[in-house]
């Protein structure tokens, strides 16, 4: 399993319940990927996914199975606009308790997760997966899961075991970036419940304030530039970022005690699979999945698409 977010870690369980012997690796220092969580001295932010719904069956299974641990409760419920909650449509945003990383913790107990584990190349020797990591250590394995965004998958894939259709097919799925600055700020932003909003243009496309979310103790704003800011400004200076995004915010009359930038290269699935994974043509098994497939985008997508996976690979390996 390539990938510790919430789809390789939703194969990884089902697989294992399977009774497959399962390996996760991924290059982070811990599991998540979008369910991402950072401190800055004593604040603390959400600055990937910040929430995540529930419409298909399967999934509101799962997210009623977190709620009654504890590991999501409710958020606030409806569309945001840029004055607050603009239109109720009946569904409740959960949020991580106490933070978004919550969820892929809980799902990766029990597992073999081995983070800080960059994957650089995969590919056959003798009817099975060797994958080699940046180390020089290798992994051997019947069949992988991929989840990783596509772009990387097929950097790390060696070119002669992917089909050309499937290649083009990969080919296909496109991504825009997205920055997210994180600010400490001097007192509350006085955004308002539910202490997010989603202004109508760039530069910014959301913000939150993560004290009033409930995920940090002193006031921290997390802002999410929107997909053209992000990708004029992908490679820019920290600072240059900061000011840019920050410059038009109304914080209330907060001033900015520090700030850091999250450079997210693979935010959104702008063309999606239409499927919910891949599984690629060859006689040694694989499986492409996570947030570009099916329903991309948000966490139920790349949920479904992990657990499709499984089904896929279960089925391929003969797992009861």
């Amino acid at each position: 399993m390539v990938g510790a977010g919430v789809a390789g870690l939703l194969a990884a369980r089902d697989l294992d319940a399977a009774g497959a012997t399962v390996t996760v690796l991924d290059k982070g220092r811990g599991v998540g990927g979008r369910l991402a969580t950072r401190r800055i001295g004593t604040a603390r932010f959400d600055h990937g996914a910040q929430f995540l719904t529930a419409r298909s069956a399967p999934f509101a299974a799962e997210v009623a199975a977190w709620s009654a641990a504890g590991t999501v409760v409710p958020w606030f419920e409806g569309v945001l606009g840029a004055d607050g909650i603009v239109v109720d449509d009946g569904e409740v945003r959960h949020r991580g308790a106490p933070t978004m990383t919550a969820v892929a913790k809980a799902l990766a107990g029990g597992l073999d997760v081995r983070t800080a584990s960059r994957v650089a190349t995969a590919g056959h020797q003798d009817g099975r997966w060797e994958v080699g990591l940046v180390d020089g250590a290798t992994v051997a394995a019947d069949a992988v899961v991929l989840t990783a965004p596509v772009p990387q998958v097929l950097a790390l894939l060696d070119p002669d075991v992917v089909d050309p259709v499937d290649r083009l097919a990969l080919e296909r799925i496109t991504y825009e970036p997205c920055l997210a600055v994180l600010a400490v700020l001097d007192r509350s932003p006085g955004i308002g419940a539910p202490g997010a909003r989603r202004p109508s243009g760039e530069p910014v496309a959301f913000y939150v304030d993560n004290q009033a979310k409930g995920v940090s103790s002193i006031p921290a704003v997390t802002v999410h530039a929107g997909p053209a800011t992000s990708s004029a400004l992908f490679d820019a200076p920290e600072g240059e970022v900061v000011d840019a995004v920050l410059g038009g915010l109304d914080l209330g009359g907060a001033v900015v005690l520090d700030a850091q930038v999250q450079r997210w290269r693979y935010a959104q699935a702008t063309v999606a699979h239409p499927e919910p994974c891949l599984a690629l043509r060859g006689a040694v098994p694989a499986v492409v999945a996570g947030d570009a497939f099916g329903d991309g985008g948000r966490i139920e997508g790349a949920a479904l698409s992990g657990m499709a996976a499984a089904r896929v690979l279960a089925e391929r390996l003969g797992l009861g």
